[in-house]
């Protein structure tokens, strides 16, 4: 059941993208339109290639659209430099992806504070505390002065989605986040992820797992650029 909704938080409208290789362009994006309100878990499905990762790089402002508009926690991130894109997502948008991306010379808590240094949030007391509070909510806070190396593959990405909450974002990105999980660890990292969405948190995530769809308010479908359905 969709929740109530009063404002989006995601506005899309007539978004196109295209890459421009050296004999030909590929538009990824067709036009696209979509509103997604806060405090909603939507999935995003589709082929290789449909466009999937294309949607979450510009919404979390890692890309900019060839044409269209952008709105995003009240910002129109499309008209925003990279610069202030960068310095908006470290505020606004936490992303979880597939293979972890933790920095491996670096404890599991000082990955969780890397992003509140970068955005400048918090005294660095106030970072570690934070660090531990948010290792505590993933359930591996007794990890905390390890090396990620030393972590199993769903511990790794509880750390990623500590870290993607470091500076209490209201939006949640996460492509494929159980892509390299077994059935077991990923249905343990869906569960951290819905409490988050329970809390307020909106969360948009692109994956192949039909269980996973199931569990999403809703479903968007796209093929070949465009929402189908």
């Amino acid at each position: 059941m969709v929740s109530q909704i009063k404002e989006p938080i995601i506005q899309l409208h007539q978004v196109v993208k295209k890459y421009q290789g050296k004999a030909s362009s590929v538009t990824a994006l067709k036009g696209v339109d979509l509103q997604i309100g806060a405090g909603e878990f939507v999935a995003v499905l589709g082929k290789s290639g449909a466009g999937k990762t294309t949607l979450v790089n510009l919404i979390s402002g890692i890309d900019r659209p060839t044409s269209g508009e952008i709105r995003v926690a009240g910002t129109a991130v499309h008209v925003l430099n990279e610069d202030n894109r960068a310095a908006w997502r470290g505020h606004n948008v936490g992303v979880v992806f597939q293979f972890f991306q933790l920095l491996p010379t670096l404890t599991v808590a000082q990955n969780v504070m890397l992003p509140m240094d970068f955005a400048h949030r918090y005294s660095l007391r106030e970072q570690k505390e934070r660090a531990m509070h948010l290792l505590d909510q993933v359930g591996i806070a007794d990890h905390a002065h390890k090396l990620p190396s030393a972590m199993s593959g769903g511990q790794q990405q509880r750390i990623a989605i500590a870290r993607a909450l470091a500076c209490d974002p209201p939006l949640l990105l996460a492509d494929e986040p159980t892509g390299s999980l077994d059935s077991a660890t990923a249905n343990d990292v869906m569960s951290v992820l819905e409490e988050l969405v329970a809390r307020g948190k909106t969360l948009l995530m692109v994956t192949h797992d039909k269980d996973i769809v199931k569990r999403a308010n809703r479903t968007i479908l796209l093929a070949d650029g465009e929402i189908i359905q």
